[in-house]
């Protein structure tokens, strides 16, 4: 009996000794690997592979490269791959800093020095590039006293539902709506409080399907014939692949959603 359990013993450390480390599928937010349809099916992969990646627009990895290469290691991916926002800074009207005109990176934080009778919201003095771009815009507004407000912040693709105002009494509040096609995210209605406004909220991109996009990657609208298609945040369309092509993405793919103006778009291929 103890000749077998040595027997055993020695299979499994020989077995557990001969397993090789192995890594899968690397998700990076706000990045992709390169050819990632082609090679998501190779995972997981053994150690000493290495792939290659990249960020999306107006993100950038650690190298700072545009394709930055990760290596399948005993701990996992090597550098660990991650997309870091990058946020330009303006000139700031109404006010200065010294980082006018740069380019921070995730993390950073800025000061920014307002003139006099102009304040940045909820009387900050810094504003912090966030994973979102900047934590509040790097704006001086008026400062009213007596605790009144001056026109409502501004926001892209949106605006206000009624005319607005030179200025507005404490507790006023207005109310926000999007452009055709943008989706509202955050508070569709601000107040005015110690002569700030509160947050405003932001208009979501649209996703934009044109027929060169679907051409590009040899796809059609499943349920529709137009040429060009317009769809909401959040939306999920299916595609299908053109005559004679197959499906070289995972089926799953064929059904993408929009994402803040963004999509994944499936793959076909030529029959042979």
């Amino acid at each position: 009996m103890l000749l077998v359990l040595n027997v055993l013993l020695t299979w499994w450390f020989s077995w557990a000794s001969g397993q090789e480390t192995t890594c899968n599928f690397p998700e990076i937010k706000h990045g992709s690997i390169y050819g990632e349809n082609r090679y998501k099916q190779v995972f997981p992969v053994a150690m000493g592979k290495y792939f290659y990646y990249s960020c999306d627009w107006s993100y950038v990895s650690a190298s700072q490269s545009l394709w930055t290469q990760i290596t399948c290691t005993e701990r996992g991916w090597s550098p660990t791959p991650k997309c870091l926002r990058q946020c330009f800074f303006p000139w700031v009207e109404n006010g200065h800093s010294a980082s006018s005109g740069k380019t921070h990176q995730e993390g950073d934080t800025v000061e920014i020095v307002c003139g006099q009778g102009y304040s940045l919201p909820n009387n900050q003095s810094t504003i912090t590039c966030a994973e979102s771009g900047w934590s509040s815009p790097p704006e001086c507004i008026r400062f009213y006293s007596g605790g009144k407000c001056g026109p409502p912040p501004s926001v892209d693709n949106g605006d206000i539902t009624t005319f607005s105002l030179d200025l507005y009494p404490p507790g006023s509040s207005v109310e926000y709506q999007c452009q055709s096609f943008y989706v509202l995210q955050g508070p569709r209605r601000i107040t005015c409080v110690h002569g700030q406004w509160s947050k405003p909220p932001k208009c979501l991109d649209p996703c934009i399907i044109s027929e060169e996009i679907m051409e590009k990657h040899n796809i059609q609208l499943r349920w529709a014939a137009e040429k060009k298609l317009y769809c909401r945040t959040n939306d999920i369309v299916e595609f299908i692949c053109k005559a004679g092509y197959y499906e070289m993405s995972p089926h799953h793919a064929f059904r993408a959603t929009c994402h803040e103006g963004k999509m994944e778009y499936p793959t076909c291929v030529r029959e042979k």
